[in-house]
């Protein structure tokens, strides 16, 4: 079964509108623990607009599932990860600027950068994943790098969804087949909702994680937390 991650960063977000701690991102990791979800996600900035580097420190020990951390490889964020040796960091090209991860990897330009970073969190034995497009061959300079994991950037799919579906999910499937061939284990992330994931999981069976926050969150504020993690499981099921 396709494991959910939720990502929490719009509860920090909502949390940083006002001076405060309302709501409380402990409370949401503990409770969509409670409520089902497989992991818990989060993506520090440098600007800390969502989730704080503090807020990373103080989430770890409550995990009882598994925390993924995402981030561009700073020195700063190296050094949070190695600090809170999480289940899984997952690897983003990000600019500090973005609003939101936009692009994945270009793992022929980055290869050298990403070996060793790779190798640094596994020496600590932190599984890897690298966010990633459906480009063949940055799956396959991925898999050169020493990663676990990639990360599908689903963007594309999302978009071009409820047009057609089948032209949507075709690069995706030839994507992780080029991954799974390459011994990589297969994630993926970004606009995934009720409307696309169980398609999505569908065509790609052997796909072992969803990091999901911005829809997810946003569903919840109508259905509420609970109800909402256990709709995007069974879309998993």
């Amino acid at each position: 079964m396709t494991k959910l991650s939720v990502n929490i960063n719009k509860i920090a977000t909502i949390r940083n509108a006002r001076a405060g701690n309302i709501p409380n991102v402990l409370t949401a990791a503990i409770n969509c623990q409670l409520f089902g979800a497989d992991g818990i996600t989060v993506h520090p900035r440098p600007d800390e607009r969502h989730i704080r580097y503090k807020d990373v420190l103080d989430i770890k020990p409550i995990i009882t599932t598994e925390f993924n951390i995402e981030g561009y490889p700073s020195d700063q964020f190296i050094t949070l990860v190695l600090s809170v040796k999480p289940n899984q960091v997952t690897l983003v090209p990000d600019a500090h600027d973005v609003i939101t991860s936009n692009a994945g990897w270009d793992t022929v330009k980055h290869r050298s950068l990403l070996t060793d970073i790779v190798a640094t969190f596994r020496k600590d034995g932190i599984r890897t994943s690298l966010f990633v497009d459906t480009n063949p061959v940055n799956i396959e300079h991925a898999a050169l790098t020493g990663t676990d994991r990639v990360e599908l950037y689903t963007e594309p799919y999302a978009s071009a969804f409820s047009g057609n579906s089948v032209e949507a999910i075709e690069p995706f499937i030839r994507a992780a087949e080029v991954a799974r061939n390459a011994g990589l284990g297969v994630n993926a992330g970004h606009d995934l909702n009720l409307d696309n994931l169980r398609y999505f999981r569908q065509n790609i069976p052997w796909l072992l994680e969803v990091s999901i926050g911005h829809a997810l969150i946003s569903d919840a504020l109508y259905l509420g937390l609970e109800n909402t993690i256990q709709m995007y499981k069974r879309q998993l099921a």
